[in-house]
């Protein structure tokens, strides 16, 4: 028994040894996704305790694998007038914390098996967990890859089950990162890709979260379907073209409740990297509301500059978005425009304002203070598109109905944001906003008030 806790102790040493140290000569940086990483490159390596885990051969030619990981996340967060004093709250402050654990498992160059289980928790909150802060237990990916055919760098794939779904700025699908329970979805997914081209085609149903443990209830039909398809021209950047479907029984928007069957068709150049860089985007939506049809659309244009060369490696950007909203609620038809799925932090961390009846002006710039420590400041001006429409959650969700006022401004929202990684594995995030309210909340909370978001995250991945 002695022996056996020795060895033990030993082993936890040895992986907290490998964990801080990172060994990064042959490692491979994690990704949003956790199912797009591959550790076949260990296979003909001499691995260490870490490295183990993460390619674990189950026959004499090792195309038969297993890899381990996961994820512990901890985040202190304090709101101060969160809905500017509409709530009359005050102080709100608690804490988060998600966990999450999988296995992915080849079975020679046709047939992969990828299963995670994640934990999201939320403790301190006054009026308790938003829907985006608690999912006690539940299995957040577990799908069976079948790769129909394979050729030098092309493929064609086959997935079907529970996944996690991100694609492009995340401006429409997006995985949601930011708050503490990430999306997911149920269905079916045939993947191409070759060197310069890949496309995505998509059908999926999405579930009802509750908080508790394994009780989140599948919708039983189709909500979400569509293609993403992204070129590459290696010289001008990316081109993303796509088409997205959605099926609601109810939507929420100023105009009132009602059933919702609507297509987006949309495209995105964009550059990252050293010197000029871009992020150009625009969509259209139609489709029916109730009775009425929709016309929306939504335009954004993400200019900047990265200085590579110079000392601190700082980036300046300039970021304009228009995004439509309703014109007149006593007509059937809809100018709405719906995000469908987005991540919760396009316009900054914890934005306050969502992607829907909307322009907005935002300039932002990065900067590496340390090797290991970023810095991005921000400024976001919002504006509401249409005085006959309302200001929204970043979720798309309604949050304040505007028709009853003829103010635009929303207010501002002062951004900063750091980050500090460890190592590899370890990850110290922090930021804080204040969003001084405008003409239309002034208009429509009395009394309103001044908001000041702070929080401080310690994130851990293997």
């Amino acid at each position: 028994m002695l022996e056996s806790t020795k060895s033990i102790s030993n082993n936890v040493k040895l992986l907290v040894l490998f964990l801080l140290v990172g060994n990064l000569a042959s490692a491979q940086n994690f990704k949003l996704l956790r199912y797009d990483e591959n550790y076949e490159f260990l296979k003909d390596s001499n691995r260490n305790f870490y490295q183990n885990l993460k390619f674990v051969p189950l026959n004499k030619e090792k195309d038969f694998y297993l890899s381990f990981g996961g994820e512990a996340r901890y985040e202190y967060v304090d709101f101060n007038n969160e809905d500017w004093g509409r709530l009359n709250i005050g102080r709100n402050n608690f804490l988060l914390q998600r966990y999450d654990l999988h296995a992915d498992i080849h079975l020679g160059k046709n047939f992969r098996i990828f299963a995670q289980l994640r934990s999201a928790l939320q403790d301190g909150r006054v009026n308790g967990p938003r829907g985006i802060d608690e999912d006690q237990l539940n299995v957040q990916n577990l799908f069976l890859d079948v790769a129909l055919w394979q050729k030098e760098d092309k493929k064609l794939i086959v997935r079907a089950g529970r996944q996690e779904l991100d694609y492009g700025s995340g401006r429409l699908i997006s995985v949601r990162e930011g708050p503490n329970a990430r999306l997911y979805f149920t269905g079916g997914k045939i993947m191409y890709s070759s060197a310069r081209f890949s496309i995505d085609g998509f059908a999926m149903m999405a579930d009802t979260i509750y908080s508790g443990v394994f009780d989140n209830k599948m919708s039983k039909q189709l909500n979400l379907w569509g293609a993403y398809s992204k070129i590459i021209f290696p010289k001008a950047g990316n081109l993303d073209l796509y088409y997205l479907g959605i099926k609601r029984n109810e939507s929420l928007f100023e105009q009132g409740i009602a059933p919702e069957k609507r297509h987006t068709i949309g495209t995105r150049f964009w550059k990252y990297g050293g010197g000029f860089i871009y992020n150009l985007e625009a969509a259209y939506q139609f489709g029916s509301f109730g009775s009425g049809a929709i016309n929306a659309w939504t335009a954004s244009a993400d200019l900047g500059y990265s200085f590579e060369n110079i000392k601190f490696k700082p980036t300046i950007n300039l970021r304009n978005d228009y995004i439509s909203g309703d014109q007149n609620t006593d007509n059937p038809n809809l100018q709405t425009f719906n995000p469908l799925y987005p991540k919760g932090g396009y316009f900054g961390f914890s934005p306050q304002v969502g992607p829907v009846n909307l322009i907005d002006i935002h300039p932002y710039a990065t900067m590496d203070l340390l090797p290991e420590l970023k810095m991005q400041v921000d400024v976001v001006f919002n504006w509401r598109f249409s005085t006959q429409d309302g200001v929204y959650r970043p979720s798309g969700m309604l949050n304040l109905r505007g028709s009853a006022s003829d103010e635009k401004y929303i207010g501002t929202a002062y951004l900063a944001n750091f980050t500090y990684s460890v190592n590899k594995y370890i990850s110290v995030v922090s930021g804080i906003q204040y969003f001084k309210t405008g003409a239309f909340i002034n208009d429509i909370i009395p009394n309103s008030k001044d908001g000041v978001f702070f929080n401080a995250r310690l994130g851990f991945k293997f």
